[in-house]
């Protein structure tokens, strides 16, 4: 039996519940951990009835054993044995704990899922307990203490007239919502419905499944700083890039609301990594980076100073095809490491790259699955797609170690040039009010610290 080691044994007992991430080919399962009373349960986190995530399920107590039950339908799955009393059985993994040969520290090893070799440990994140739980109320001076800037929320949560019923509804009103604030706070509201099943559907499905924008609307103040992006990446002001970073908030939204109708066939699993992925980029990205930026140039809070438009430019030239979405958002551009100049940002980078690790995990899962649908070869298919949708050499240093974790082997990525616009220069729609061309230039320039996942 194969086993994988996971951590020492002290180190799960911060918390009772831990997400882990195993990766190998095929795409692997994720698995809830529960150290309770000395006894330790990896069962996969998607339920075997319609797909849920359990990774939020109440945890309860039987006579002989505990319980995950599932959020959607109220199925309850032992967490030793997998199995139901609805006659379904979710996947269970032994769980081992012995000394570590190399230093004698008492460690977690589980058994290793049997479609595959070679299995490799992406994350191990504890489970917030208490995000489970409904947010509080909002109080009034919240926005004030707000790490977005000066942004002020006039409008509730819940809209009072006509209130989102479906994650599909949910993601196209966080779209667009320009206060970046209520969009933060209404992306946690939606994530927290969604994982505790108190949404009645996703609604991509639907014939009436609503649009989204083509380009999010910002608010004036933000939207009248966004410029060229080739006027911004010769400025080395650490302001201005903690400014870019905060800006890739929305594309786990827009990938879910733009392709979902338009791909009936997606399972809740999609979903689900594109839930978790939208309230990281939200929630982490935008709060971690503007909170650093308020320490760093308080005279600055974001939305203050110029920002680029080529992370939506890419948006917009992938909007028609969610095998091209997945390859140039989340293969190419999302991982992207930018360099931080200071220890202070440093660690907040570094918290964002942890997270931009299984982005691409993600990324990379769902194109693959695209291409097993079409039976398609999914390096051909992902280097093909880059030719069409970028621009240039993709270019080093390259983390191999981390870009392995999240399946991106160096098949897809070595001697690879896009050749986007070599054919093609005229001019494109403006975006966020910046004329920009079917040449997309982008601001990241090589780092001697941080390395590029893609």
């Amino acid at each position: 039996m194969e086993q994988l080691q996971i951590a020492p044994f002290n180190q799960l007992l911060s918390h009772s519940r831990f997400l882990l991430t195993l990766r190998v080919r095929p795409p692997a399962p994720t698995s809830i951990v529960n150290p309770m009373y000395k006894q330790i349960y990896v069962m996969e986190s998607t339920c075997p009835h319609l797909g849920a995530d359990l990774s939020h399920a109440e945890i309860e107590e039987c006579e002989t054993s505990y319980v995950a039950v599932c959020p959607w339908h109220r199925y309850d799955f032992d967490l030793r044995t997998g199995k139901s009393e609805m006659g379904l059985k979710a996947c269970t993994y032994d769980v081992e704990v012995k000394n570590r040969p190399t230093d004698g520290v008492d460690t977690v090893y589980i058994q290793t899922p049997t479609d595959g070799h070679n299995w490799r440990l992406v994350e191990l994140r504890p489970v917030s307990e208490e995000f489970a739980d409904p947010p509080p109320p909002p109080r009034v001076d919240d926005a004030a203490r707000s790490p977005i800037g000066t942004a002020q929320v006039d409008e509730s949560i819940i809209p009072e007239s006509g209130p989102p019923t479906t994650l599909m509804q949910w993601a196209v009103l966080i779209l667009n919502t320009s206060n970046p604030t209520l969009k933060v706070q209404r992306t946690r509201h939606a994530v927290q419905l969604f994982r505790t099943g108190q949404l009645p559907s996703i609604g991509h499905r639907s014939p009436t499944a609503p649009r989204p924008p083509d380009v999010p609307p910002r608010e004036a103040s933000f939207s009248s700083n966004t410029v060229d992006p080739s006027k911004v990446k010769n400025r080395k002001n650490r302001a201005v890039m903690l400014h870019a970073l905060a800006n890739i908030e929305q594309w786990a939204w827009d990938i879910m609301a733009r392709f979902g109708p338009t791909h009936p066939e997606l399972p809740p699993a999609f979903f689900s990594d594109f839930t978790k992925m939208a309230w990281t980029n939200l929630n982490i990205c935008v709060t971690l980076l503007t909170s650093r930026l308020s320490e760093l140039s308080p005279s600055t809070p974001y939305g203050s100073m110029p920002v680029h438009a080529s992370l939506w430019e890419s948006a917009t030239i992938t909007s028609k095809s969610l095998q091209s979405r997945l390859a140039i958002i989340h293969l190419v551009h999302e991982a992207r490491g930018l360099d931080a100049g200071d220890i202070e940002s440093v660690k907040v980078m570094e918290t964002i790259h942890a997270d931009e690790i299984t982005h691409v995990t993600s990324g990379h899962r769902w194109f693959t699955w695209l291409c097993a649908q079409e039976n398609i070869d999914p390096v051909q298919t992902f280097r093909e797609e880059v030719k069409k949708g970028w621009r240039g050499d993709v270019k080093g240093p390259f983390n191999i170690e981390d870009r392995e974790r999240a399946g991106m082997t160096k098949d897809f990525y070595e001697d690879l040039k896009g050749e986007m616009g070599i054919h093609n220069t005229k001019p494109a729609k403006s975006v966020a009010g910046v004329n920009t061309t079917a040449t997309m230039v982008s601001m990241a320039r090589d780092s001697g610290t941080w390395y590029r996942l893609y």
